[in-house]
């Protein structure tokens, strides 16, 4: 081994965020201090739940949501970068991402108030428009054409590793793999020249298991999936995910869609659209944006799976 290799030390940081926990992997040089590295980590995915929680009164978002309609508002450079990309995988999906969804999460129970029904109603409302639709940016000001509830749990996540990954890079650290519950990014390789590995898990609701494993320099991973997060409506467990058409959660989706990009934003944004499309016309659009894609289905007690990219071909997986 080399000097500079056995040089470097493991530092494992972490803390909350997003109700859930962010964390960064990196071997930095001997005598390196990892707590001004883990402060400015800290501070960065701080930063993005500021301004674009939809749980938080004061956040940007929710600024935005409650202003007039045709009101210009000013935001913040890092939530119009991420409103920016929202509205362009929307207009590049055909409207199955869309970030003006926020009124439907939060009838169907799963923002900070339970379900309810007149709420659920008029989130179904016939003739609801997409966020690409009504939302207009001009520089740094923002204005609705038409009321809507923006909500950015679909690509916020992916946006705040992106951003735990330029900070390792602002302070010297070219290389560590970081995460913010089960999306991940990972920067060059390992001491050793290796790839960093990251596991897909598996859509089971009752353990976390891996489902198959990924090799990642360079790259992104984010899943989007059917088996963390529901509400019971008429003895059906219903996915938090939504179908913008129809303002409701997905009748039949994949048990999960994991998909690799440059970005975590994007790869984060893309795994949902691909939810909300089925593995059929999913993997279609996989292939025409050049993702790398793994859509899993249950069949009966197995899975059945569709993969597009070399990334996911290459790499067998457990499902049947």
């Amino acid at each position: 081994m080399s000097k500079m290799f056995t040089d470097l030390r493991r530092h494992a940081l972490n803390g909350p965020t997003m109700g859930t926990c962010w964390s960064a992997l990196v071997f930095a040089p001997a005598g390196c201090d990892p707590e001004p590295v883990r402060l400015a980590l800290q501070a960065a995915v701080d930063e993005v739940d500021t301004q674009m929680s939809s749980w938080k009164p004061g956040s940007d978002v929710t600024r935005l949501n409650v202003a007039p309609v045709g009101e210009w508002v000013a935001v913040p450079d890092r939530l119009r970068q991420v409103l920016a990309m929202g509205l362009q995988i929307g207009r590049a999906s055909g409207g199955a991402f869309d970030i003006s969804m926020g009124d439907a999460v939060r009838a169907w129970g799963f923002g900070p108030e339970a379900a309810a029904p007149e709420r659920i109603r008029e989130a179904m409302r016939a003739g609801r428009m997409l966020a690409h639709e009504v939302l207009e940016m001009d520089a740094g000001l923002v204005r609705k054409r038409a009321p809507l509830t923006l909500d950015l749990n679909g690509i916020a996540k992916g946006y705040g590793v992106d951003r735990l990954a330029e900070t390792l890079v602002q302070h010297g650290l070219p290389a560590g793999l970081v995460g913010i519950d089960g999306e991940m990014r990972a920067l060059g390789s390992r001491p050793g020249g290796e790839p960093w590995t990251v596991a897909v898990e598996a859509p089971d609701p009752e353990r976390r298991a891996p489902h198959s494993i990924l090799a990642l320099q360079d790259a992104a991973v984010a899943t989007s999936g059917d088996y963390r997060h529901w509400v019971e409506v008429q003895g059906r467990l219903l996915s938090h995910t939504m179908d913008p058409a129809r303002g409701a959660p997905l009748l039949a989706p994949p048990a999960s869609v994991t998909v690799v990009h440059a970005s975590c934003m994007q790869a984060d944004a893309w795994a949902t659209a691909l939810m909300v499309m089925g593995s059929l016309e999913g993997a279609a659009m996989a292939r025409k944006q050049g993702l790398g894609a793994l859509f899993i289905d249950r069949m009966g007690d197995g899975f059945r799976e569709t993969r597009v990219g070399r990334l996911f071909e290459n790499n067998p997986g457990d499902g049947t």
